[in-house]
């Protein structure tokens, strides 16, 4: 069984959700984004997705997408995200799933990132713009190399696709709780609970909830249906809007603790 796995099993045995928090990797700086992630850790983040940057990041909203942008900017490469994997896994014993748009680890070359994510004590990947009829290649790559594989489901995901969706995944399924971008909302999707459920149904793979949750109050809501709750943007912001380093830490502690009080006391 793999770290996460192992995440998962106790969180269930405390009554509770798995809480993971992202951040992407180099911002606003390599030392920064350890900092950052060992700080939502200690603060009661079970589990880190370290995202590694990329220049057309589909997926995430205009937080996560300045972020990306600041830490390219800065010079954050594919090796210097492994490192982070690696020194953030050491430092704090939470596991570390990366999350990646394709082209890097094409680029990288992906027999190889695999061998090197491994190596750095990385769970697997959450793979957004991957579907599994085209992972062909990674699919080997993590088999060779022992790595879980986080493929997404949405709301309009037909039955037959969430099924195959999830026989392909391992470690658990990414459920996006809405049609749309990364970005902490106003209210948890009315359709999240739906989706789980349908899933119940084909898998049972571990389920996390990701898109919208900001607050303690949410992931308490989230955490009362689902396996885990994700949450990217709202941490993420902690640090963008900070004036510096310290005050960035401080308000990045003080939202991991209140998401943490919520995935321990789910709404019901």
């Amino acid at each position: 069984m793999s770290r996460i796995g192992v995440a998962f099993d106790k969180a269930r045995a405390d009554g509770r959700a798995v809480l993971v928090g992202c951040m992407p990797a180099g911002f606003p700086t390599v030392e920064g984004s350890i900092a950052a992630m060992t700080a939502m850790v200690e603060a009661g983040v079970d589990v880190i997705e370290m995202e590694i940057p990329y220049s057309d990041p589909v997926m995430d909203g205009p937080v996560i997408q300045k972020a990306s942008d600041i830490a390219l900017a800065g010079g954050v490469r594919t090796a210097d995200a492994l490192r982070i994997v690696d020194t953030v896994a050491a430092a704090t014993g939470a596991p570390v799933v990366t999350m990646t748009y394709w082209n890097p680890i094409e680029q990288y070359g992906v027999d190889s990132f695999a061998r090197d994510l491994a190596a750095a004590g990385g769970t697997g990947l959450i793979t957004p713009d991957l579907i599994p009829e085209e992972a062909g290649e990674w699919l080997a790559a993590s088999e060779a190399h022992g790595l879980d594989r986080t493929f997404l489901v949405s709301p309009s995901s037909t039955d037959a696709r969430l099924k195959m969706t999830a026989e392909h995944c391992r470690g658990f399924v990414y459920a996006t709780a809405i049609m749309g971008v990364t970005g902490a909302r106003a209210q948890t999707s009315e359709a999240a609970p739906v989706l789980v459920s349908r899933l119940r149904e084909v898998t049972d793979l571990p389920v996390g909830v990701g898109l919208g949750v900001g607050t303690g109050a949410q992931a308490s809501t989230v955490a009362g249906y689902a396996d885990a709750v994700i949450v990217g943007s709202a941490l993420v912001r902690c640090v963008l809007d900070a004036p510096d380093q310290a005050a960035g830490l401080a308000a990045l502690r003080a939202l991991s603790a209140e998401l943490a009080e919520g995935v321990r006391n789910p709404a019901r």
